[in-house]
């Protein structure tokens, strides 16, 4: 028999993901649509106002060097470097830092794989959506004291043609695979496990050998259980995070990729999952607490919620599908906004 050639491989991906939507889906992808053109909108008032910020702090500092004496002109000009050498001087201390952990995180770190096999059901918005995720994801993971030893797998095409648009995207230290993640740890297929919510595994701990794997998928809820049904089919363990012993998700509301990666960053650091999901899930996301015995605490902990809507992690761009417990670790949903926080991670994913 013939062999399939590659133009027949992209012809089934593009069927594939051409794919048609439900009314719901076409409703979000209307609202992404009028969100990007208002997110466009708002980078341009921005640019503009930072351009008119610094043109009048110009104008500032020449005024003030105008009024005053040659060697007094000299003696803040020579100020005004020494400050900037300082912070300068701090940014790349801390950098290194970073570096260092992340570095070092590549010896002896968690192992946590970004599964992007899935590249060829997406449309272009949908992958972008990925892209930010992932983004998110590293930034996040260099900021913490404890990162993990993060991988990107199956990364080839218009995925990889995506993520190389990243500014220092050739800099980032994790790992990039064009292979799949069965390939590039062939000799460990032991220790790999993927996280998904369909999954009859609770994840009670994280192990130090094992290698824990996330789904990239922007699926709309049209591959629903494809990550249960791939792990099953390659013979891999799967498990669950364990948010239904601590919190139920108040309805049709989903963790997103990058808040995965951060509860598993948390619990690397904390040991604890009740924290852990506290601190990353954003309060209108949940419902109520899982148990009657904390539900008091839920009630303490919720009242502080707002201000967690300001910490990393909580985006809603790119949506993981629930499972039983409103956890889905499989796919991602791509329809809603850029945080400030992520603008935060992406200057610091150039700067690294």
């Amino acid at each position: 028999m013939e062999a399939p050639t590659e133009s027949s491989e992209n012809e089934q991906n593009t069927s594939a993901a051409a794919q048609p939507m439900s009314k719901n889906a076409q409703k979000r992808l209307l609202k992404q649509q009028r969100y990007e053109t208002k997110k466009a909108e708002k980078k341009a008032q921005m640019k503009e106002h930072k351009k008119r910020e610094a043109e009048r702090k110009r104008k500032e500092w020449e005024e003030k060097l105008a009024n005053v004496g040659a060697e007094e002109r000299e003696r803040l000009i020579e100020q005004k470097k020494e400050l900037r050498k300082a912070r300068m001087g701090k940014r790349s201390e801390e950098k290194g830092k970073k570096i260092e952990r992340l570095q070092e995180a590549r010896i002896s770190g968690q192992n946590v794989v970004i599964d992007l096999e899935f590249a060829h059901l997406m449309n272009s918005t949908e992958l972008h959506s990925l892209v930010q995720q992932i983004m998110y994801c590293y930034a996040v993971n260099g900021r913490c004291a404890v990162p993990a030893h993060m991988w990107l797998t199956g990364c080839h095409g218009e995925m990889q043609n995506e993520l190389l648009r990243i500014p220092g995207y050739d800099k980032w230290i994790i790992e990039k695979e064009d292979r799949s993640y069965v390939e590039a740890f062939q000799d460990q297929k032991e220790n790999l496990v993927y996280l998904t919510a369909d999954s009859e595994n609770i994840l009670d701990e994280l192990d130090p050998k094992a290698i824990y794997i996330i789904g990239g998928l922007v699926d709309r809820n049209r591959w629903k259980g494809i990550t249960m049904k791939k792990a099953k089919e390659q013979g891999i363990r799967t498990a669950k995070l364990p948010i239904g012993n601590y919190l139920k998700m108040s309805s049709s509301q989903v963790l997103t990729v990058n808040q995965v990666v951060e509860i598993l960053l948390k619990f690397m650091e904390t040991k604890d999952w009740k924290d852990s999901f506290f601190q990353v899930i954003p309060q209108r996301k949940r419902c109520e607490a899982g148990t009657e015995d904390n539900a008091e605490e839920f009630a303490r902990e919720a009242s502080h919620e707002e201000e967690d809507e300001q910490m990393p992690g909580r985006q809603d761009e790119a949506d993981i599908n629930e499972g039983e417990d409103g956890q889905k670790i499989g796919s991602v949903e791509g329809q809603d906004s850029v945080s400030k926080e992520e603008q935060k991670a992406k200057r610091q994913c150039i700067e690294t």
